[in-house]
């Protein structure tokens, strides 16, 4: 029998922060209460406050669609409307930091949590004309007849900031070299989605965003074995090492009470 393989963790990476909206955001939800008159393309909210927020899945998946972009791991894949794929190779750097679904053993499990984003400056988009929200018209040219048919998005407004907060799981078998690598290509994403877009209609203006990190914390094993006290915020630390100029650091004192 083939020796099975285990996972040891080594520590949790905790990041947070804020993602600002530069443009105006659309990420889709569903349009069963379209009225006449209404959005025929309305953004997701949270149905018990009624706030939009960002779905982890949307920024978690553009994050690593971008990445494997920019390393070349794209492969060509027919699953109905979706003709390409992340190639799940093991060995790439994106499958070890966002995981695979094979069902093998070189299935890999994700090293990379992004949780929903939730509305934090709701308060200052209360004057918006829609519930912190905004519609934006957009028009479809006939090319022979240059008629003109409308058409409404909505759109969280610029100004708008979200919670950003991102885990990511180092293991005992990585090692030094592994963990730099694997924290270096999560800000890389990152900042890799701030010059492109996020949500819908982004070749359009849509969804220019940028991030801002307030706090890095390192959580050991034995933190949470032994409750051991928890180090300081090291957003300068890992500004000074892995998190790209381009992208904003403003440490965030934690407040212990």
């Amino acid at each position: 029998m083939a020796d099975q393989k285990t996972y040891l963790l080594n520590k949790k990476i905790i990041v947070k922060g804020k993602i600002i909206v530069i443009t105006g955001l659309h990420i889709g939800g569903s349009n069963n209460s379209l009225s006449i008159g209404g959005m025929d393309n309305a953004v997701i909210r949270n149905p018990v406050n009624n706030k939009p927020y960002i779905p982890g899945s949307s920024l978690k998946g553009k994050m690593r669609s971008l990445l494997e972009l920019a390393y070349g791991y794209i492969a060509s894949k027919n699953m109905g409307n979706v003709k390409f794929v992340g190639d799940d190779n093991p060995e790439h750097i994106t499958t070890q930091l966002f995981g695979s679904a094979r069902n093998d053993e070189k299935q890999r499990p994700s090293r990379i949590i992004v949780r929903d984003g939730n509305l934090l400056n709701h308060d200052k988009l209360g004057k918006t004309e829609l519930l912190y929200t905004e519609g934006k018209t957009e028009v479809v040219i006939d090319r022979i007849t240059s008629a003109a048919v409308p058409r409404q998005l909505e759109r969280v407004p610029a100004g708008a900031e979200f919670s950003l907060d991102i885990v990511l799981n180092i293991i005992e078998e990585d090692g030094h070299q592994k963990e730099s690598e694997l924290i270096q290509n999560m800000f890389k994403a990152l900042q890799m989605v701030q010059d492109d877009y996020l949500g819908g209609s982004g070749s359009r203006g849509s969804g220019q965003v940028e991030f801002l990190i307030e706090e890095v914390y390192e959580r050991t094993a034995d933190y949470y074995k032994s409750g051991l006290k928890e180090g300081g915020n090291l957003a300068e630390d890992y500004q000074e090492q892995y998190i790209p100029a381009a992208i904003k650091v403003q440490p965030k004192a934690k407040n212990n009470a």
